[in-house]
């Protein structure tokens, strides 16, 4: 198994530079690159000698995690901008899971800021339970550490300072996270929603 770094059909986005776009689109190749470095690795060291080779295989795969889920949390979050932004369907079923959890579409939202405003880098991530039939709005500090075990992810916003420090600097996190909002397509996360809950 090969993995080969997706393009995206990015239109312009409000507030993000295609130069912000293009450093982003560079480093999740570099995912994806070093995703199928280790794959490669670990087979050959495994053929060449696997009870000598058992350390650094093990340390490789401890090394997987940081690469697989960089490359699939940056698929996650470039896939969001395709198509152009589009506002939310208020009739989806996921504004109505939204309304269940957080009172209204704007808390909903409003949870997703204050949870962005976490110090530090890492991701926000809102996910759906299938098995508790409700959103979870969650902080991850590393994108292989942290991750909600098993829980689909319906939203991600990139918060590592590579997403915005070429148009924004880290004091003004809260106006990359509004660009980033702007420019969602919410038919793609609702499609998400829809895949898991129904």
């Amino acid at each position: 198994m090969t993995y080969t770094a997706r393009t995206f059909d990015l239109p312009e986005l409000k507030g993000l530079s295609k130069k912000q776009i293009d450093v982003h689109l560079a480093l999740y190749e570099g995912y994806v690159k070093h995703t199928n470095l280790i794959m490669e690795k670990i087979e050959k060291l495994r053929t060449e000698d696997s009870d000598g080779n058992a350390y650094v295989m093990a340390e490789l795969r401890r090394r997987m995690g940081f690469e697989f889920d960089g490359m699939r949390m940056h698929e996650y979050y470039f896939e969001q901008f395709e198509g152009g932004a589009q506002a939310e369907d208020s009739n989806n079923p996921l504004a109505g899971a939204a309304m269940d959890k957080y009172g209204s579409w704007e808390k909903f939202i409003a949870h997703v800021k204050e949870v962005t405003g976490t110090r530090g880098i890492g991701w926000t991530v809102v996910y759906f339970d299938p098995r508790g039939r409700t959103l979870h709005t969650a902080w991850v500090s590393d994108h292989e550490l942290g991750q909600l075990a098993g829980l689909p992810v319906i939203l991600a916003i990139d918060l590592w300072e590579h997403a915005y420090m070429v148009d924004y600097v880290p004091a003004d996190k809260k106006s990359y996270v509004d660009a980033f909002l702007s420019n969602v397509n919410w038919t793609v996360v609702e499609s998400r929603f829809l895949d898991v809950a129904t």
